[in-house]
């Protein structure tokens, strides 16, 4: 399985049935921990940058924030599941201390989502800890450092927010949605960008956000503050923890025309399920803006 950064998993005849609850559950206390410790220093730095640097394509930026709280995740993840190997934004892959490691499991960090809002001190950011089984997302953790919120869920134990239950909303009509998407940083190099899919359902709904942290914006969808979001050109650490996330509270996460969602293709929808097939026909039917095109 190759993902949409280059990065290559073994697929392994895996199930969620492979792992007992009880084996989430410690495998979600792990996430939360490497979320929250990564987020500390997020809260850390908030305001204090004095290193901002761009990683090639416009907008695609990092800072001593980013490479201090990824410190901080894997030495958590290190610590308690050596076994297990990662794929982390800035560190890339990271294979398990031993040749035994835990076949079909990797661990997908963004440890700051959201790194231009991060700069400019625009509150929508987040430390996201996801794993993945098989190539499926399974256990998540998200924590937003500047409203203090912690996303957590599991396949099988549900979805929180500050340890409270969450659930996706009940808007069940497009024109009654609020919807997220984003541009991703090869915007404009291809003219598959969602300008088009923004402007339209802007008029079709009761309002189109870009948020800039896919993570966040799957854990509103989640906890019911978003009805819907849909994207292309994310990585796995932008996805892992908030598909399940948003899974478990409730919601239907697919590729764009409803079939099965495929982590590596970097494109999801995910709604509370009550618009999937109506977001999912819409998007079906929309041009590209072909003034975007890339010259």
């Amino acid at each position: 399985m190759t993902f949409t950064s280059g990065v290559v998993l073994e697929v392994f005849p895996f199930s969620y049935m492979t792992y007992s609850p009880e084996d989430l559950q410690r495998f979600l206390d792990v996430a939360t921990e490497a979320a929250s410790a990564g987020g500390a220093v997020l809260q850390h730095y908030w305001g204090n940058l004095s290193n901002i640097q761009q990683k090639g394509r416009p907008g695609d930026l990092v800072t001593e924030a980013d490479k201090a709280a990824e410190k901080e995740v894997l030495a958590v993840l290190k610590r308690h599941l050596p076994d297990h190997a990662i794929l982390a934004e800035e560190s890339g892959s990271i294979a398990a201390a031993s040749d035994q490691g835990a076949a079909g499991l990797l661990w997908a960090v963004d440890p700051l989502d959201g790194t231009t809002n991060y700069t400019h001190q625009y509150p929508f950011c987040g430390c996201s800890v996801g794993l993945l089984i098989d190539g499926k997302p399974a256990v998540g953790a998200i924590f937003d450092p500047v409203h203090n919120h912690l996303f957590r869920a599991a396949k099988g134990l549900g979805a929180t927010c500050n340890r409270e239950p969450i659930s996706v909303s009940g808007t069940e009509s497009l024109s009654d949605s609020l919807l997220v998407t984003g541009f991703a940083y090869d915007r404009r190099e291809t003219i598959d960008n969602t300008y088009a899919e923004f402007c339209h359902l802007t008029h079709m709904t009761r309002g189109v956000r870009r948020g800039g942290a896919a993570s966040i914006d799957l854990a509103y969808v989640a906890c019911g503050r978003l009805d819907g979001y849909w994207e292309r050109g994310l990585s796995p650490w932008d996805l892992a923890a908030g598909v399940i996330l948003v899974e478990e509270a409730g919601g239907v996460v697919t590729a764009y025309d409803q079939s099965p969602f495929e982590i590596e293709s970097g494109r999801l929808l995910a709604t509370n399920g009550k618009i999937q097939k109506a977001l999912s026909q819409v998007l079906g039917n929309i041009e590209p803006l072909e003034q975007f095109a890339p010259k």
